[in-house]
């Protein structure tokens, strides 16, 4: 069972919830149970065949890239920081299974 990859898809969807909530942002709530489903998708497929990991990297690296992005312009660290931050975690921790 891939715990961590759940828990990464269950912060990026809470997260997108909260940005709705504390900032009516309809596409923060948009984009975060879409990019929450998909890694948990893709944590789902990890859990059943640790070689099938490619949605869940793919999904990581996307939001990783666009909210290190974010956060570079913004100067924040909250909120795009930290998704940036766990979604380069989450690259990293995948990413060895390339080698294989």
């Amino acid at each position: 069972m891939d715990y961590f990859g759940f828990a990464y898809a269950l912060l990026i969807a809470v997260g997108g919830i909260i940005g709705f909530v504390k900032a009516g942002s309809a596409m923060s709530l948009l984009m975060g149970l879409l990019f929450g489903v998909l890694s948990a998708f893709g944590a789902y497929q990890t859990s059943k065949d640790p070689r099938n990991f490619w949605v869940l990297l793919l999904s990581s690296v996307f939001l990783g890239g666009l909210m290190s992005y974010r956060a570079y312009n913004s100067g924040k660290f909250m909120p795009p920081g930290l998704v940036a931050l766990l979604s380069i975690l989450m690259v990293i921790r995948l990413a060895p299974r390339l080698l294989k």
